[in-house]
Parts: C-alpha cells; structure tokens; sequence
C-alpha cells in the first residue's frame, strides 16, 4: 500500500501530520487518537489524514489551514488517557479524532474531552454504554461515532450461527468496555436465536499463555467459537484453540479483520472462519469514496473503520467550518446538525463537495453529508445505524460473502425481540 503519512519516532511518540498546504494565513490543530503501532490502526490515521489533505485543498476549514496531530494509543486506555491531554492540554485541540477501541474511547471521553469542553468523533468505538452515558446526560452532546453500535454486530453473529445451523458456540471476549459489552449482547442474541452459549469467557491483555482460558471455554466443544477481540490477544488465543482441538467453526469480530491476525494463525485454518462487520450502503458515494481511496492508496478500503474514520474526519471538519473560526468545542459538535441535516444540501465527499459546503454554509444553508458510509445521520445520543456484512478471509485480504442492508439488519434485530 502507498503510504500517505510518514511516522516519525519523536518525543513522547507524538508525530505531526502536515500537508504544507497554506491555505490560509493561520492553523488550527485537531487531533487524533489512534492505534498507529497495529497494522490495522495505520490505515485508519491515514484515511483521517486524507480528509484532512482534500480540506485543504478545498482552502482549509473555519478559515485556517488544519493541522492533524497524531497520537498512538496503542489500542492501550492509559496510553490513550495520556495521548489524549497531550492534544488538548498542549497543542490546544478543540476536535479529537478518536479513540477506536471502546476500552480507549471511553477514559478519553470521561477523563479528557467532556472535562475540557472537546469535541470527539470516534470513527469506530461501538460499545453501547456511549449510548447509556449519553442518555445520562453525561457526554455534554459532545460525543459521536460512525460507527455503528455493538448491537448490529452481536444479531449478525447470531445469524451466521443460526444460518450455518451451529446449534452451540462458546465465546471469547476482551476483558475491556466493548468486550464485555459485546458479550452481554451476544450472549443475548445466540439464546434467542436458539443457539446455546456453552461458555462466555474473559481475556485479559498480555498474558504468556491464554490455555486456561481457552480449555475453560473447549470443555463442553461447542459446534463453533465466537472472537470478540483484538489481533494480539485473538491470535494466541486462535492458537491454543486449535492446538487443543477446537473446531475451525468460528465467528469474528470486525476488530480481527487483520492481515495481522490471518497470518499468524494461518489462513489454512481459517476456512471456516466468518467475519461480521457494518457496512457501507450501496450508494454512489461509497462507490466514489472507494474509487478515490483506490487511487491514492493503491488498494481497495478493505481493512476495518477505514470508510468510517474518512467519514469522522470529513464531518468534523464541515462542523468546524459552519461553526467559524475560533469557535469552541461545543460550538463545532453543535454545528455537526448543519452539516448533517437531510433536509440541507447534498454534498459529495471530496475536495469539490467542501468547497461547495462552504458557500451553501456561508450564505446560511445547511448541508447533506454523502459520505463513504452514505447520508450519515445522528441520533440524539451521537449514533448512527448502518447496513452490514458476512464476510471471510482470502490469500489478499477479505472478500464479503452476503450483504444486509439496513432495512434487513433492522428485521433481523427485531426479529431476536420477538
């Protein structure tokens, strides 16, 4: 892949992301909290960075030239807490790009932006406890995602159990926020789709050996094992799994879409493997984020979060730019409603959309974000919903094996209610 940021080891790990584009006579910082040091983070920085470069283009946002400030979070809260303060206590962001983790995301909101009155659009945190925090009153209206909830993910696994007729499936899961809230609801959506859940078991970061874990799990061998979690953990784990006998009946979390993952366990037992995640609709403007992400990265989008952290990036600066100059981290996620309103004006996702938002902006419209994942919309609590994909693992990366669309996913779900 043609790289499009340039990591650089400096002081406290912080790198610079700078187009040299002088659009204007000032800079404004934004940041971003991501997982740099993981093959499948890098991508998603690079996406944001694209945005970023297209805006600038388009003559910057909020009347300056943007400055996109990159931290590693190394999919770590501590180290993310700690990268988060640098960008809003040092370099003065009002915006912050991030987390992706949920066990990331959720320190950062609590401890670092909703303090500091930041703005934070996370292109992929998906636990619903945001949903609950938000309910509560406690993220200041200062919190969204586009990424779709852990709820879409937990029916689809339950679907490929059911379609594949896996009467039984024990389960794995990071010991961390979206782990756990992924467990809840998986656990929820197999029992009512008639699947029993034989064991539903924690994993902890960086242990030497996950075998306790995983012979608690094969005990009663179950017809298939559910991963709710991320490459480094999921790959040792894989590994015991298989080592003791475990069958290669397996459901994955969008987190192990992973060359990373694939390679380590090896692909030969991986056949039997399916993999959920959200999707983008079937919609001209994912075919156009695609095609551009195809020429300038020389590869199709096929990694996770990659449509959707172009889409937190590209919104977060439209709402910078109806919210003007200056203007405070509230004031920019208040504006996000301008720029997502489907009754605005239409807008495409580039350099020419931006420029034309700014004028529809400018003389007091609202705008209609078509984006990478489509018309992006916000409920009250800063979540979005989103179609979805079964899909499994090839020798280049992933091909998808069946598709729902977000009338389908919707039934489904409603279906498990029932």
């Amino acid at each position: 892949m043609k790289k499009a940021l340039v990591f650089a080891a400096v002081a406290a790990g912080m790198t610079t992301l700078s187009t040299g584009v002088q659009a204007q006579d000032c800079t404004t910082k934004i940041g971003a909290a991501l997982p740099t040091s993981v093959d499948w983070g890098r991508p998603i920085a690079e996406v944001a960075q694209f945005a970023v470069d297209q805006v600038n283009e388009a003559g910057g946002a909020g009347g300056c030239t943007i400055e996109m400030v990159l931290r590693d979070t190394q999919v770590d809260p501590k180290v993310g807490v700690d990268a988060a303060k640098a960008l809003v206590d040092l370099e003065g962001v009002k915006v912050l790009l991030g987390a992706v983790s949920s066990g990331v995301s959720m320190p950062i909101l609590t401890s670092v932006t909703v303090p500091a009155g930041v703005m934070q659009m996370s292109c992929c945190s998906s636990s619903t406890a945001f949903t609950k925090l938000s309910e509560e009153g406690k993220t200041n209206g200062l919190w969204f995602r586009t990424f779709a909830t852990t709820g879409v993910q937990s029916a689809m696994g339950a679907k490929v159990a059911a379609d594949k007729g896996w009467k039984s499936v024990a389960i794995l899961y990071k010991n961390d926020d979206w782990g756990q809230d992924m467990s809840r609801l998986i656990a929820a959506d197999f029992a009512a789709a008639g699947v029993e859940v034989t064991a539903n078991v924690a994993i902890n970061d960086a242990q030497p050996s996950y075998r306790a874990e995983v012979t608690e799990a094969l005990t009663s061998q179950p017809d298939a094992l559910y991963l709710a979690l991320y490459p480094t953990e999921g790959k040792s784990a894989v590994r015991e799994w298989i080592s003791l006998g475990g069958t290669q009946n397996m459901i994955l979390a969008n987190s192990l879409k992973s060359d990373e993952f694939r390679d380590s366990v090896g692909l030969q037992y991986l056949g039997n493997a399916f993999g959920t995640d959200t999707a983008s609709p079937r919609v001209e403007s994912a075919d156009a984020f695609k095609a551009a992400y195809e020429a300038k990265f020389g590869s199709q989008p096929n990694g996770p979060g990659l449509a959707n952290s172009y889409d937190a990036a590209m919104i977060a600066l439209l709402a910078m730019e109806a919210a003007g100059k200056d203007a405070s981290g509230a004031d920019i996620a208040a504006a996000v409603a301008k720029v997502t309103d489907p009754n605005g004006t239409a807008i495409t996702a580039d350099t020419a959309g931006f420029k034309a938002a700014k004028t529809t902006l400018a003389e007091g419209g609202t705008v209609m974000y078509q984006g990478a994942t489509g018309n992006v919309r916000f409920d009250a609590n800063g979540d979005v919903s989103a179609p979805a994909v079964v899909w499994k693992f090839t020798d280049s990366g992933t091909e998808e094996v069946e598709y729902l669309s977000l009338t389908e996913v919707d039934a489904f779900i409603a279906s498990l209610k029932k």
